[in-house]
């Protein structure tokens, strides 16, 4: 049972990502349950029929199925403690900016959202914040205290960026240490409700906004986010070796824009070019989580404030960000997880 599949095609398995498989049988009846580390509430039906294939080929039958999903903490750099809020910090970067990466790190976290999880974005782009709009949120964010905040709340997901506490035409003025120290207090000050994900979406380049994410947040895996085209994996490699060198594992690659299909005679057309996002993954070893659609409703989309996961739920687009959501989030079920401290007092 252990070794199923866990995506159709894939050589992960269900052991290999942590799930805890328990099987009782009696008189050739059997019930199963399947506790995953990564959300699949989109996938049940699909496990219910293979559980229950695995179980006639043995003679029996499948009497009962439950499935469910328990995201822990993952590991992250020496030094660090995950947040007590937020179980898992994945930082979406792309060493150099125009390939969609805020729209991809948003969409990525609905879908997350979308299979069950617990999700937050933090837009780290404190010079051109975009996520607000993104997302349609306006207005400022209640401070109970005087002094934390409490993320905004839509799409089911939670969210942060300085876009909601500066008028949306004032620029942000700042030196790199200023920037870095309004990173650290929207993530600390931020009242994050029982998170099992907060993506981060990060400003272009390797500057000091990712060294401060690198040094004092706790990370526990990235996501680079490159086009085809030669030029943009260029500067995606750099971010890649930077993630590499401060201890932050890259749970994989995303590829945007890979394909457009003509809305009108269904041509397939690499704008872009073809195959950057594969090249780059076989040279590093790096899984390509997902190849995602240049498509025209994914911007109007985004721009209307209602991401095409959320708009579009059944649309090809949709599917793709859907399947690269679901692949990073098994890739950081293979991770290390946080071993629970024991209290002094229990021993």
């Amino acid at each position: 049972m252990s070794a199923l599949p866990v995506s159709p095609g894939s050589n992960d398995s269900f052991a290999s990502t942590g799930a805890v498989v328990r099987v009782a049988g009696d008189a050739g009846r059997v019930a199963v349950e399947i506790i995953l580390g990564f959300p699949a509430d989109s996938s049940q039906e699909r496990y219910r029929t293979a559980v229950a294939g695995v179980v006639r080929r043995h003679g029996a039958e499948l009497a009962r199925f439950e499935s469910s999903s328990r995201i822990t903490a993952h590991a992250v750099q020496p030094n660090l403690s995950p947040l007590q809020k937020v179980r898992n910090i994945i930082a979406v970067g792309s060493g150099k900016g125009g390939v969609g990466k805020s729209t991809t790190a948003v969409n990525l976290a609905l879908a997350l959202a979308a299979d069950g999880a617990r999700v937050g974005v933090l837009d780290a782009d404190v010079y051109g914040p975009s996520v607000p709009m993104m997302l349609g949120l306006s207005g400022r964010p209640d401070s109970p205290d005087g002094k934390s905040i409490e993320p905004m709340r839509t799409h089911g997901i939670q969210a942060m960026s300085i876009g909601l506490l500066v008028e949306q035409d004032t620029p942000m003025i700042w030196r790199g240490p200023m920037a870095t120290s309004a990173l650290t207090q929207l993530l600390n000050d931020t009242r994050w409700d029982d998170l099992d994900y907060l993506l981060i979406d990060l400003p272009p380049g390797t500057g000091d906004i990712q060294l401060t994410l690198a040094q004092k947040i706790p990370v526990a895996g990235a996501v680079i986010v490159t086009t085809p085209q030669d030029v943009a994996t260029l500067d995606a490699k750099k971010a890649l070796k930077m993630f590499e060198k401060v201890e932050v594992p890259v749970l994989g690659l995303v590829e945007n824009m890979a394909v457009h299909v003509c809305s009108t005679c269904g041509h397939a057309e690499h704008v872009f070019g073809e195959g950057g996002g594969q090249r780059m993954s076989d040279q590093y070893g790096v899984p390509l989580l997902g190849s995602l659609p240049l498509e025209l409703a994914i911007r109007e989309q985004g721009d209307a404030g209602v991401p095409v996961v959320v708009a579009a739920p059944d649309s090809a687009a949709a599917q793709a960000y859907r399947g690269a959501a679901r692949q990073l989030a098994i890739a950081l079920a293979q991770r290390p997880r946080v071993t629970p401290s024991i209290s002094a007092s229990l021993l």
